[in-house]
């Protein structure tokens, strides 16, 4: 949307940082980057964690996968609250909340603490701080290739923690201790509230907004039925079967009662409008599997070199540098692919070049202990996952107008968080249901993701050659 678009009376509100929006993008980006972090460096602990709290790898996965989906739960409903409490409000709150939860869990004598201060008050503070993130960049840059520069740098640097968070967390963990990778986080966090004081919200906060909680209970009971039932295949599968089903009714209640809402001219959680966008239900689609594939993997490979392998945190965390360098410069690159080639060629290439890494992964693996066999597929999964982020976030984002922005801002990360919870939960689960068999199950686990690789594929095809030509109405595009 241009400038030109915005009506009179909201251009007349609006305020324009004072400096550069390119100078303010680094407390944005660095915020994505720490909450990223925390979703795969707890991935290279998970043997001190065990030990030093006396519980279990699936102890530990399910700490892993509680925070990422207490993330996507919240997603949605926080990020109708930027709307309420304004957008620097809620991420400098949301920072707040995750600096305490960083620091509880630095000092946890159990696994209970940790699911507090990690799980709970880091995913609620999550939650808070990512919608605005996104919302800030597209109000701050209006053309596409701006906006690609833009969340170019916001997605790069997420991905990069994702990916680096095994390095970094591993270097901490063998050096001090994997509580003090809590702290780091804290400080990290401390810096960007620091970082934030120039930052300025173009539209002003309106405290008459409604909001729509009974949609939010209904919408976060199902995804979380929807992640618990998956965390107990292998165990409990009746269990399972429960917890999906459930989910499954009270997601489609969810979407039930928002179209009901709506026809009674009262404001739902989400407007049932950015259901009907052909092009941004697709590129959703890819965002999920993008995160599913880059959680997953991490978790897959960090817990079968710790617990088959018998690596140390460092020695596995040193392995992920692979990804991390080629995520590194794909991401750098988004500004000039975005001006080269179409959004839709640059997610079909990410997803082939994703499942050809995977495939190495599981060949190169299978037919060689040394480490030098994880070093060709991770780097191609960091290099195709980081050139296609961006064009995901882009399509989504720029598909609708600025009134709409905090609700696609919310399902889009609550989508992409669901991506990482599964991610963990779904080919963790395969994984450590299994680990005794060693190389049997990391292939299982492997396989699963490229099934999914191939899902994301499909969805990519499908998407139109310009999608950001589609317009911006969110219901004909």
């Amino acid at each position: 949307m241009t400038e030109d678009s915005v009506p009179a009376s909201e251009a007349l509100i609006r305020e324009r940082p004072l400096v550069s929006p390119r100078r303010l993008i680094l407390p944005l980006a660095l915020a994505q980057f720490i909450c990223s972090f925390a979703g795969s460096n707890m991935n290279v602990m998970i043997n001190d964690i065990s030990e030093d709290l006396d519980t279990t790898v699936k102890g530990v996965q399910t700490v892993i996968t509680l925070f990422l989906l207490i993330m996507a739960i919240l997603m949605i409903p926080c990020s109708k609250l930027t709307d309420r409490w304004g957008r620097k409000r809620c991420f400098i709150a949301g920072l707040t909340l995750y600096g305490i939860g960083a620091l509880l869990s630095a000092l946890s004598p159990g696994l209970g603490v940790l699911i507090l201060g990690n799980s709970v008050l880091e995913g609620v503070g999550t939650a808070l701080l990512i919608p605005p993130v996104y919302i800030l960049a597209t109000l701050w840059f209006s053309d596409l290739t701006s906006r690609a520069w833009a969340f170019g740098v916001i997605s790069g640097l997420g991905g990069i923690g994702a990916a680096a968070g095994p390095l970094i967390g591993g270097v901490i963990t063998t050096g001090i201790s994997w509580r003090a990778a809590f702290v780091f986080q804290a400080l990290v966090v401390t810096t960007i509230i620091l970082l934030s004081r120039r930052l300025v919200d173009p539209l002003p906060a309106d405290p008459t907004r409604p909001f729509d909680a009974a949609g939010a209970v209904l919408s976060g009971v199902g995804m979380f039925c929807v992640v618990f039932g998956i965390l107990q295949a292998g165990s409990n599968n009746v269990l399972m079967t429960v917890f999906l089903v459930l989910g499954a009714a009270f997601l489609v209640w969810f979407f039930l009662y928002i179209r009901s809402r709506e026809r009674a001219g009262q404001e739902p959680l989400l407007s049932t409008a950015l259901f009907r966008n052909r092009t941004t239900n697709l590129a959703l689609v890819t965002q999920n599997i993008q995160w599913l594939l880059l959680i997953g993997t991490s978790f897959v490979v960090s817990v079968f070199l710790q617990t088959v392998r018998g690596y140390s945190a460092i020695k596995t965390g040193v392995i992920f540098t692979a990804a991390t360098v080629g995520l590194l410069i794909s991401s750098l690159g988004a500004e000039r692919f975005a001006k080269r080639r179409a959004q839709k060629t640059l997610i079909v290439a990410g997803f082939v070049i994703t499942l050809v890494g995977i495939g190495l992964l599981l060949g190169l693996v299978r037919a060689s202990s040394s480490i030098a066999a994880f070093v060709p597929g991770l780097f191609l999964i960091g290099f195709g996952l980081g050139g296609m982020l961006t064009p995901s976030v882009n399509v989504v984002q720029s598909s609708f107008p600025e009134e709409l922005q905090g609700e696609i801002s919310g399902l889009s990360r609550s989508v992409s968080n669901l991506g990482s919870s599964f991610g963990t939960a779904i080919a963790g689960t395969i994984l450590v249901s299994v680990v005794a068999t060693g190389n049997r199950a990391y292939a299982w686990a492997m396989v699963s993701l490229a099934v999914f690789g191939l899902i994301g594929l499909g969805a990519a095809l499908l998407l139109p050659a310009n999608p950001e030509r589609q317009g911006t109405d969110p219901v004909n595009s």
